[in-house]
Parts: structure tokens; C-alpha cells; sequence
């Protein structure tokens, strides 16, 4: 596969530097941009601390791409470290941390050069002249107020972030009149204009809203009227969802039609005030709004620990009553220091963080390595509001309540685990490492989990066992933020490659991991078997489609399994908890439907760069993917001529694509290839154009008496062609080369001058519009043409065309090789092709054209991703895992995660109940879970059998059905119903659907209908019966 390069200016002559791979930060650079990009390609950080956290700090910005990352952190490796630090091993222990770290790290990204910092750094800071930014991880406070003091006044970028068990800070400090070029990272609202009044009121088309804020502000464009308005740029004060007020236009004359808005994105400059200064008098960002009092008091917490530390030279010791006493007392007194600021001391609180003082959890690291790595990313990008300048988290609903934590319990134990263990104790880690969990899909989430699931230790114990599935090779494109892959595993099993990155950090899971390469769905239900979903203790998907995530949903319900959820959208991130009999399930809500555009304006009426890309992709099926495969249907099935005659609307198309491709246009040689594509560049881009303005032309009114071509008409122009236009010739090329690949023609290795050659010499025939075609001129009208195919004269014209077909005897063995688009490929001509034609019919209707990339993503539906979203969200949901671990089952004590790191923003919820219901029965109102309660039969019954013991409940059944099978209804025929009570319910399966029930099925679902003893229609759960 050819990368596509693209160059960036570059302060150095290092070729790593100076271009961004745009095969391997393909879904990074839909989150950060190329501008973004180049800012941090230039940018050297340095990362002092090498313990979990800043090594997930490093990782974070490694796999991001910057020009440079130096490391520190000269003490000698501890056994305790292995809790949190993936690239340690249990060899390491005594070695430097930063030199046994950096040349794991270097193997992330061959574009970021990682190095050891030289063993002076922090004593002659000089030396950090050269850094764009300064990450401090677990640092004493007194260092920290040293290296700001100097990063502050030379106005290089400093963040401090330190994790103690479930607690955790950051601080952020970029130095003053710090520019935030992009604040949220949304593009650009538009939108077309309805009017403009005298007053200065801006209404938007058809009541779409404008998604404008106060103070935004924005150009026009195309308005006409109103002379010198256009390119001129005005503050918005929003009115309501569809108007907002630009001011006084009285000086522009009066709007007469037309016109779009697009909003002018504004740097925001942010004065940071250094760490001294916010220590005295800090702000804060927010992390859990129900946890308000919570960042003051912990502001205090953390210092009183740096005091202690700092008098004892040790932490607190775990769960030691004498250390939090003291660590209380002395928070007690810096509280005393704040004034009116002084925040009212939670004694078990501040107790609680001295318990874990020397606590280092995997999933906190996660967390605070995501959030981290992307401030220092916004330092250097300016991309994105950074935090001001503290933010404060802690976990503590993650503390379990099925042990006993005690000194004794809680002490170090001198082993790898010795971080958790310090939290939680050696009993709750005998607990985790017992857990038999279930991972769907092993992709950027799937590997952040294994890797938290490695340090905690989950599986490792004599009953513990993890399974992970996914069907997915790996590509290039994931290396960028799955960081398990490596550039050598580029093609190899993802859950194969995963299980054995894992296994290198935790040697404890070797043999521990069963690793699958099967679809979790209804086909391999003989895989995913009862067996195997009976014996998990919860699942975790890492899934990134909605279909395959609501299916192990389903399976979970069923199973009454316990299940995590979580996704990411570039820098957004949200987790979800599900949880037998107490929360809904995944599949309970849905996401907004994806957008679609309607037929007409794809058709005609395009006014924005993705309805031609749309159109174009479109094109692309029509032309080398529906048009194959409809020959080869012809080819291959002897009716298929009668199933076509059948169809409404596209007969006539798809037998003249036949007539087309099989005779009249079909190509022996490349050449006639190329004259393929320049009738198809013809009759898209000129006499398309041509027809549509003969049909509709430029002056046409409507019946109200408007322009026709206003709003969101754009009136297109025909294009002529031009072989040195580059646009013209690059559709040229595509269409020629994939038409080729249709027919099995070579078209490789061909030169310009031969394109030229041929495409000179063709003859062009000259093109008369048709008053006959009939052109849908809005999507709320009939479509003239739906009918095509149904009159006399029509059904002449197939005939003709069914007796102008070879027949497929003529062409034994014949097929065509339709084209199975794959984007990421930049040598195959699918987006070159995509590219092209979106491209070639926005310069048609005057649309602002779009780039590669660009097109890809939209056309791909690539969702666009960074590893900091996805280490966070793993970080919350790993959190969560402890919870499920103890056993938690109150409501109350999980929390749904919602993430965006470009704000920055957190929130969290209560997971939303299941939803209860009740029926009448024979000894009064029964309450029942709709969503996890079902009626359970351990054996196979007769149907009369199950009705009467619904009877018993006070149900009668009225309608009984399994899948799309109808089984009984009280409205069938009496003869009918009373052949089928004698049947056992799997007979009347097997009878009613005419499909044997398969072997590996040990359970049957069933749906039914009834009415309670009040005479209502009760919903009611399903019905399980157990066959094996």
C-alpha cells in the first residue's frame, strides 16, 4: 500500500520531521487537523517521572507524533512499579527507569525520536530552553514550584499531574496571553439564508437552526443586495434557534435573496498564572458536579501529603490511623492559610487519601495519562481550551465493600501488585485475579483494556481466565493509537497480537488468555455457546458498530451478565455500566439516526461539498459494484431477467448498465477503457448540467413568483473538458483504471502522454437537451420517472433491449470483478476516483471543493479517533470493573462517564434503572423487570402445558411467537390450535418455522401476548425454555 505523504515546513532538516504520514495518523488527523499536526511535529517535550503515569504520558504523546520526547527519571526500578509501568519487566528491577522506558517507547512511532534527558535537566534549568513543554509526574510540590517558576517566565508549557490510589490532580500552566486557536474543535457552523432585515436580523432557510453563540461571529457570502456585506465579518448576538441579530446593516442597502453564513473561528487568549499563584488562589475545572465541595478540600489534602512526605521522607504508610491523623492535622492548618476560601475538612476524607498515599492504580494512570498527554498536546498545537488550571478526580465508590481493608491486609507484599494491593487489599486481589471476563473486539479500546487488565492482574489466578475475540487483521492506520501492534504485525490477528503484548508485560497470564478470531453474533452461536456465556463473570465490549454491540447486549440480558460499555468520538468519550436487574441495557436507548441527505438534492440540487461526495460515492457503486454484479446475476441465474421485469421503477436502467457492459461499450483494451471514462466525464459533468438547465433554466420562476434557482438551488454550470486540467484528468485516470479492473484489463504503468494521446483523438458527439426527460424538481413532489417501464410503449423498449442481450450460454463461465471499496488503499484509485468526481460536480454548482483527506473521511465514514479519548474512557471503565468485582448492586454506586477532552469536560450519572412493569394475577398485582426478568422453564413442555401454567399466573396467552414464526394465537382456527397443544414447544417450533432447532441450541426464547386478570394487555418479559 503507497502512503501518502504529506510535506509540512520544518525548522530542522530531519526527514521524520518534516512530513506527516497520513497513512498512520489517517483517524488522528480528523481530530486534530494538519495545521495541529505540523505545530507539534516541531515541538520537543520533556517528561520527568517514569513510574505508570508518565510512562502513560509518554505512550499517549508518542503514538500522538511529536518531533521529539526526552525522558527522566534516574531512581532504579522497583517490583512495585510493575502495578502501572507496561514497559517494565521484573529483569529491570535496580535499572534506571528512563533507560530501561525509552527505547520501549521509541518503538511506538518511528517519526518521534525518544531519548534519555541529560542527568542534570532539573538542577540547571537552562537546559529546558529547548522544550516546548514540561510534563512533572508525581514530583514533590517544592520541585514543582521550582521548574514552574522558571517554565512560567519563559513561557514554556508546564503540566504537573500526580495520582495517590483513587485520587488524583493536574495542573496546567501554558503562560500568559496563551492563544487557543481552535477552543472546541467543531467545525465551522454554515448555513443558508432565509433573509436579512433592515434591523440587522439574520433568519437561516427553512427553520434549520444556526447553532451560533453570543459573541460568535461570522461572514456572508452570495447575498445579493446589500452591497459589501459579503466577506465582511460581524458579531452574532443569538435571538432564537433559527435568527441572531448582526447589528445595524442600514449602511448595505436591502437584502434582496440568497446568501450563506459561515462563522469566523476566533483565537482565544487565556492569561495562566503560575502554580505559586494558584496555589494560593486556585481554579478549578470540575471533574464530577456532584462532588462539588470535593477540589478545595483535596487542593488542601494534597499539599498536607507533600508536607508529610517532605518531613518523614516517606508517604503516609496504608491504612496507618497514626499518618492519617497526622496528615489530617496538617491539612487542618494549610486550610486555616485560605481565608475565604477555606474549605470545610471531610475528616474521613483527607484520612482516606493518607490510606492510599503510596496507592498506584493502572486505571488511574489511564485516566490521568489521557487527560495529561492531551493538555500537553493543546500546549503545543494550540488546538483545543485547555485546563485552568486545576482539575481534582477521585474514585472513591471504586473502594470495595466485600473486604475487610486493614493495615495488615493492605500492606506491601513486596510483588508486582504491591500499588493495588495497597488500596485494596490482598483479599480483594485474590478477587480480580479470579475474574473470568469476556472482551469483544481487541481494536483501540480493546487494547487499553488488556493492558489495565494486565497490571491489575485480572485473570491471573487459579480460576481466572480471560477470552478475547476479534475478527479484524491489523493495519497500518491502527498503529497510531492501538499501541499493543507494532509496525511487524501489520496484517497478523489483532486478539492474537493483543494476548501476546499482554502476556510479555503480566507473564502471570500466560495461558490465561484464550484468544478467538470469531464475529460475536447469531452465526456463531455455536462458538459463543451457553457453556461458554454461563461461566463468564462480566463482559467488556470494545466494539465501534452499534449492531454488534446491541447483539452481546442482548446475549448479556439473557445471561444475566454484567456488561461495559464504552466509545469514543475523537476527543469524546462515554462509558456506560450495565448491570443485571438494576440498570437499563445498552440496546434500552439509541443513538440519533446517521445523516442522510434527500434524493433529490444528491441528484440535482447539491449544495454543500458532502452532497457531492455523497453523489460521488454513489457513482462510484453504481458504476464498478452494482453494474458487475448485476451482469453477473444475468450470467449466472436463468430468472433473473424475470425477477428484474418484476421490480418497479429501474428495469429499463439496469438491463441497458447490462447492454452497455456486455455489448455496446464493452472494452477489450485499456484505450477503450479511457474512452469509457471520457463519455462518463460527458455525460456527469456537461450534459447532465446541460439537460438539467434546458429542464429548469436560470431565469425559471416558480408558481409563488421566487427565482426557482434560490435558497438552497444552486444553478450548475456544464463543465468542458480539458486534459491538462488536473481535476478533469484525475477522474479520467481512476474511471479508466477501475472500469479496467471490472474486465480484468491491465491499466498499470500508463503514461500521461498516452491518456493525452487517446483522449485528443476522440470524437465527442454534441449534445441536445430533450424536453421529454422529466427532472424531480423537489423531493415532496412524485418522482416523474417511478413508473418507468409500466406503459405499451415502454414495455416495447424492454423487450428490445432484453432480444439486444447476449445470451449468457454465449458466455460460459463469464464474469466481471466488481470493486470492493477500501479507503485506505492509496494505490487501488477508489477515493482518487471518489475525489475526483465530488470534486468535478462541486466546481459544477460553484461548491468550494475538498481534498483528499478530507472526501475520505466523509465518504469513509471514517469515525475519527486519538489515543487520549480512549485511554481515559478505558480508565473509567476500568474503574468501574472494581465495583463489579465487589459485588456492588445498589444503583447509586455506578456512574455512567461522559468525556469531552476538548473543552475540557466531565461528567458522570447514575446508570438509569430498568424499567419495572406489573400485572394483575390470581392473588393480586404482580411487579416484574421488563427488561432482566423472563419465565423460566428448565424443560421442554407442551404448548397446552405452558398455557395452563400461564393461566395459573393470571395470564392468558393470546399470541405466542419465536423469531418471525407466529406459533399460537387465541384467534386461530379451533382445529389448527388443538393440533398444536399435544406439540413440546421445540416441535412447534420446528412444525410452524419448517427449520430443525439446532444442536448446539440449549434455550428458546419465545414472545408472547397477554391479557391480565383485569382484562388489560399486560406487557410482560419473554419466555425461556431450557431443551438440554
Amino acid at each position: 500500500m503507497d502512503l501518502t505523504k504529506m510535506q509540512v515546513d520544518s525548522p530542522t532538516a530531519d526527514a521524520q520531521s518534516s512530513t506527516i504520514d497520513e497513512g498512520l495518523y489517517s483517524r488522528q488527523l480528523y481530530v486534530l487537523g494538519h495545521e495541529a499536526m505540523k505545530r507539534m511535529s516541531q515541538s520537543d517535550i520533556l517528561i520527568v517521572g517514569l513510574k505508570g503515569l508518565g510512562v502513560e504520558i509518554a505512550k499517549n504523546i508518542c503514538l500522538a507524533g511529536v518531533k521529539s520526547i526526552s525522558l527522566y527519571d534516574p531512581e532504579p526500578v522497583e517490583i512495585t512499579d510493575l502495578s502501572t509501568q507496561f514497559f517494565l519487566r521484573p529483569e529491570d528491577v535496580g535499572k534506571r527507569r528512563d533507560e530501561v522506558s525509552a527505547p520501549r517507547l521509541a518503538e511506538l512511532n518511528a517519526y518521534t525520536p525518544v531519548q534519555v534527558a541529560p542527568q542534570n535537566i532539573l538542577s540547571d534549568l537552562g537546559q529546558l530552553a529547548r522544550y516546548k513543554a514540561v510534563v512533572l509526574t508525581d514530583c514533590p510540590l517544592s520541585e514543582q514550584l521550582r521548574v514552574n517558576e522558571y517554565c512560567h517566565e519563559k513561557k514554556i508549557a508546564f503540566v504537573s499531574v500526580g495520582t495517590h490510589g483513587l485520587f488524583g490532580n493536574i495542573f496546567c500552566d501554558f503562560g500568559s496571553d496563551f492563544a487557543v486557536v481552535d477552543p472546541t474543535g467543531n467545525n465551522p457552523m454554515n448555513g443558508i439564508l432565509a433573509g436579512i432585515d433592515e434591523t440587522g436580523l439574520v433568519t437561516a432557510l427553512d427553520e434549520s437552526r444556526h447553532g451560533l453563540e453570543d459573541d460568535d461571529y461570522v461572514t456572508f457570502h452570495e447575498v445579493l443586495g446589500m452591497d459589501g456585506i459579503n466577506g465582511a465579518e460581524f458579531k452574532v448576538e443569538v435571538k432564537g434557534p433559527y435568527t441572531f441579530s448582526i447589528g445595524n446593516v442600514s449602511s448595505y442597502g436591502r437584502y434582496i435573496r440568497g446568501g450563506q453564513f459561515t462563522q469566523v473561528k476566533k483565537p482565544k487568549i487565556i492569561n495562566f498564572k503560575s502554580l505559586a499563584e494558584q496555589l494560593a488562589q486556585p481554579e478549578f475545572v470540575y471533574s464530577d458536579f456532584a462532588k462539588l465541595d470535593r477540589p478545595m478540600q483535596l487542593h488542601v489534602g494534597f499539599q498536607a501529603l507533600n508536607q508529610f512526605q517532605q518531613a518523614h521522607k516517606a508517604w503516609p504508610r496504608p491504612m496507618n490511623e497514626q499518618d492519617a491523623t497526622e496528615v489530617h492535622g496538617l491539612a487542618t492548618k494549610i486550610a486555616e492559610t485560605y481565608g475565604g476560601l477555606k474549605p470545610e475538612l471531610d475528616e474521613k476524607l483527607i484520612k482516606e487519601l493518607s490510606y492510599q498515599a503510596t496507592g498506584n492504580l493502572s486505571p488511574m494512570c489511564a485516566l490521568f495519562g489521557g487527560m495529561a498527554a492531551q493538555e500537553v498536546l493543546k500546549s503545543v498545537s494550540c488546538k483545543f481550551g485547555p485546563i485552568v488550571q486545576y482539575m481534582y478526580f477521585d474514585s472513591l465508590e471504586s473502594l470495595p465493600n466485600s473486604v475487610v481493608r486493614s493495615e495488615e491486609t493492605c500492606k506491601p507484599l513486596g510483588t508486582r501488585y504491591d500499588g493495588q494491593i495497597v488500596v485494596f487489599g490482598k483479599d480483594f486481589q485474590d478477587k480480580i485475579a479470579n475474574m473470568k471476563q469476556f472482551l469483544v473486539g481487541a481494536g483501540a479500546i480493546g487494547c487499553e483494556v488488556l493492558k489495565n487488565w494486565a497490571l491489575m492482574g485480572l485473570g491471573t489466578g487459579p480460576n481466572g481466565k480471560i477470552s478475547v475475540t476479534d475478527m479484524d487483521q491489523i493495519e497500518k492506520s491502527n498503529l497510531n493509537r492501538q499501541f499493543l501492534f507494532r509496525p511487524t504485525d501489520v496484517g497478523k490477528l489483532k486478539s492474537e497480537c493483543a494476548a501476546t503484548a499482554v502476556q510479555a508485560m503480566n507473564p502471570e497470564l500466560l495461558g490465561k488468555i484464550n484468544t478467538m478470531r470469531d464475529r460475536v453474533g447469531q452465526d456463531t452461536e455455536n462458538v459463543f455457546n451457553e457453556d461458554f456465556w454461563q461461566e463468564l463473570d462480566a463482559v467488556t465490549n470494545a466494539l465501534d458498530n452499534v449492531e454488534a454491540r446491541t447483539y452481546v447486549d442482548r446475549r448479556c440480558v439473557f445471561f444475566l451478565k454484567p456488561l461495559l460499555e464504552s466509545g469514543t468520538l475523537g476527543t469524546k468519550g462515554n462509558t456506560q455500566v450495565i448491570l443485571p436487574r438494576v440498570t437499563e441495557s445498552y440496546s434500552s436507548s439509541q443513538d440519533p439516526p446517521e445523516q442522510s441527505f434527500p434524493m433529490c438534492t444528491l441528484r440535482s440540487f447539491p449544495n454543500r461539498i458532502e452532497h457531492t461526495i455523497a453523489w460521488s460515492r454513489d457513482l462510484f457503486e453504481a458504476y464498478f459494484v452494482q453494474s458487475a454484479e448485476n451482469v453477473n446475476l444475468y450470467l449466472s441465474q436463468s430468472n433473473f431477467l424475470e425477477s428484474t421485469l418484476k421490480q418497479s421503477g429501474n428495469q429499463k436502467q439496469i438491463l441497458q448498465t447490462i447492454k452497455d457492459y456486455l455489448v455496446t461499450y464493452k472494452p477489450i483494451t485499456f484505450e477503450e477503457c479511457i474512452n469509457w471514462a471520457r463519455r462518463e466525464f460527458e455525460e456527469q459533468f456537461n450534459n447532465n448540467i446541460q439537460q438539467l438547465l434546458f429542464t429548469f433554466p436560470k431565469d425559471s420562476i416558480t408558481s409563488s413568483g421566487t427565482p426557482f434557482w434560490s435558497g438552497p438551488k444552486r444553478a450548475p454550470s456544464p463543465l468542458a473538458f480539458d486534459s491538462s486540467n488536473l481535476e478533469h484528468m484525475s477522474f479520467i485516470k481512476a474511471a479508466a483504471n477501475l472500469h479496467a479492473f471490472n474486465y480484468g484489463i491491465k491499466g498499470t504503468n500508463v503514461e500521461d502522454s498516452t491518456y493525452k494521446k487517446i483522449l485528443d483523438n476522440m470524437i465527442i458527439p454534441e449534445f441536445a437537451p430533450s424536453s421529454s426527460v422529466k427532472i424531480q424538481a423537489d423531493d415532496n413532489e412524485p418522482d416523474p420517472n417511478a413508473n418507468q417501464g409500466s406503459g405499451f410503449d415502454d414495455q416495447n423498449e424492454l423487450n428490445d433491449l432484453i432480444d439486444s442481450l447476449p445470451p449468457p450460454s454465449t458466455l460460459a463461465g463469464y464474469r466481471l470483478e466488481k470493486v470492493d471499496f477500501e479507503k485506505d488503499d492509496d494505490s487501488n484509485y477508489h477515493m482518487d476516483f471518489i475525489t475526483a468526481a465530488s470534486n468535478l460536480r462541486a466546481l459544477n454548482y460553484s461548491i468550494p471543493t475538498a481534498d483528499k483527506h478530507k472526501t475520505k473521511g466523509i465518504a469513509g465514514k471514517i469515525i475519527p479517533a486519538i489515543a487520549t479519548t480512549t485511554s481515559l474512557a478505558t480508565g473509567l471503565i476500568c474503574l468501574e470493573l472494581y465495583k463489579l468485582i465487589d459485588g456492588k448492586t445498589k444503583l447509586e454506586d455506578y456512574k455512567n462517564g461522559f468525556v469531552n477532552l476538548a473543552l475540557p469536560f466531565l461528567a458522570f450519572s447514575e446508570p438509569i434503572a430498568s424499567p419495572k412493569g406489573k400485572y394483575m394475577g390470581k392473588d393480586g398485582e404482580v411487579e416484574l423487570d421488563k427488561l432482566w426478568d423472563r419465565f423460566q422453564y428448565d424443560s421442554d413442555i407442551t404448548l397446552r402445558e405452558f398455557l395452563d401454567s400461564m393461566e395459573k399466573r393470571g395470564l392468558d396467552v393470546t399470541m405466542l411467537s419465536s423469531g418471525v414464526s407466529l406459533l399460537y394465537a387465541s384467534f386461530f382456527p379451533k382445529k389448527k390450535r388443538e393440533e398444536r397443544y399435544p406439540l413440546m414447544m421445540s416441535k412447534l417450533v420446528e412444525f410452524v418455522s419448517k427449520v430443525p432447532v439446532p444442536e448446539h441450541t440449549k434455550n428458546l426464547i419465545f414472545e408472547v401476548c397477554v391479557d391480565d386478570q383485569s382484562g388489560e394487555d399486560v406487557e410482560v418479559p419473554f419466555v425461556c425454555i431450557k431443551l438440554r
